[in-house]
């Protein structure tokens, strides 16, 4: 067995292991904890694969921003966990007969998979094989696909803009703080000196 294959299986079994003890985990610490194991492990699969820029992205997104998001919010959040479950438990059946389908499915796809002929020609039409994969995907992007890469960055943008305007209140009764006003105030009239005596109050 080469290192390769080993690796792969090493990889393959990590990945399985984190997926299955994020779910059957009973403390939701432990969930995000196994669940950064399976993204790791996910990463190491697709450097194996010569995706190098893809799992440096798994690691960076995914691990470094959404599990850690995800470990911050449930141990700083007091939710009651045990309510949660038992309100999951209802619908269990459910969930049961969605992953059985799904299952299938998957079963079907890659039991009926088959490479198209010209697949790999035309793979090798649009990236040399002479170049990096990281490479050859910043030409894609930022030559082949410039405008389309772009408008999706606006897209997302107006999105963001629009879900912040939408969830944004303004309340009346709070008095907010004017950055302005407080920086062209005049020291004259802001301030008044008050001659105190000895002995004597204001």
């Amino acid at each position: 067995m080469t290192i390769a294959a080993l690796s792969f299986y090493l990889f393959a079994v990590s990945v399985l292991v984190g997926g299955l003890f994020t779910v059957i985990s009973r403390n939701p610490v432990h969930s995000v904890l196994w669940l950064i194991l399976a993204f790791i492990s996910s990463a190491g699969l697709f450097v194996l694969l010569g995706a190098e820029f893809v799992a440096m992205l798994l690691i960076i997104v995914y691990v470094g921003a959404v599990a850690v998001l995800f470990l911050f919010v449930v141990m700083m959040l007091d939710v009651d966990f045990a309510e949660l479950k038992a309100e999951m438990a209802k619908y269990m059946p459910l969930a049961l007969l969605i992953g059985v389908i799904l299952l299938m499915q998957l079963g079907l796809a890659f039991g009926s998979w088959e490479t198209a002929e010209g697949a790999k020609g035309a793979r090798a039409a649009v990236i040399p094989d002479d170049r990096h994969n990281t490479e050859a995907l910043g030409l894609l992007l930022y030559d082949k696909y410039f405008l389309l890469f772009q408008l999706a960055g606006l897209i997302l943008l107006v999105a963001m803009v629009g879900a912040i305007v939408l969830t944004l209140r303004h309340r009346q009764d709070i008095k907010r703080q004017d950055v302005l006003a407080q920086m062209y105030r005049d020291p004259a009239k802001a301030m008044e000196l008050k001659d105190v005596k000895p002995g004597q109050g204001l």
